[in-house]
């Protein structure tokens, strides 16, 4: 169990102040899978170049605001890094959530999430549901920030309310998919993520990752908790 963790940030010392007892995720086979995670994302990011491009493109001519949107996430042991993906949202959706809060649809106030979402342009819908909104993400991987496979990165908000139980998921580095994905995404209840989250940190080999990585284009095309 590994109860100490590194770097400074205020996040960083309120998690050492609880005393977070995270499982040991590590060794020769969990530094492979690092290696192997950028090498992967490199090629995707070498063949995905020109409809990433088209993609582009499209978020640009569809509605007004940046292509990319940018926030920051909390990665293994507290980390803080910026999380990138598509835009699929109106420029000024920060500023209408307060208007929305009463609508989260959620199981947690913590986690905002709307099935009808009025901040998702038409675009954005499509890239949502085929989670090409996401590609992004590779660049997170080959920067060390993420994984192919593991928990979703939560933000900072929603750390700030985990208990000792909650903060364990934060062991292994954050994943594009996992089992939370592939097993219905936002259908999924908060407790019931972070029990799958424990349950592939407990059980993590790189079979359980060829496992999920098989599992989530038939989960991207079912479209199931997507929203």
């Amino acid at each position: 169990m590994r109860s100490v963790i590194s770097g400074d940030t205020e996040l960083q010392h309120s998690l050492r102040d609880a005393q977070v007892a995270y499982p040991e995720l590590g060794g020769v086979a969990y530094a492979l899978k690092g290696i192997a995670d950028r090498c992967v994302a490199a090629l995707a990011l070498l063949l995905l170049a020109v409809p990433m491009l088209v993609v582009a493109i499209l978020i640009k001519l569809s509605s007004p605001g940046p292509v990319f949107v940018s926030q920051p996430r909390v990665g293994r042991y507290g980390r803080r890094f910026s999380f990138w993906k598509f835009r699929s949202m109106r420029q000024d959706a920060e500023d209408l959530r307060d208007d929305l809060e009463e609508h989260n649809d959620h199981d947690v106030p913590m986690i905002f999430k709307i099935r009808q979402d009025p901040r998702i342009t038409p675009l954005g819908s499509i890239l949502r549901r085929t989670s090409i909104d996401e590609l992004p993400n590779l660049f997170n991987v080959l920067r060390g920030e993420m994984s192919l496979v593991g928990p979703r990165p939560p933000l900072e908000r929603e750390v700030a309310h985990y208990d000792a139980k909650h903060m364990q998921r934060l062991a292994a580095t954050p994943g594009i998919t996992g089992l939370w994905q592939v097993s219905g995404r936002s259908e999924v209840g908060f407790e019931e993520m972070v029990e799958m989250d424990l349950d592939y940190i407990r059980r993590w080999s790189p079979w359980l990752d060829v496992y999920i990585l098989l599992k989530t284009p038939l989960a991207v095309l079912s479209g199931r908790g997507a929203w």
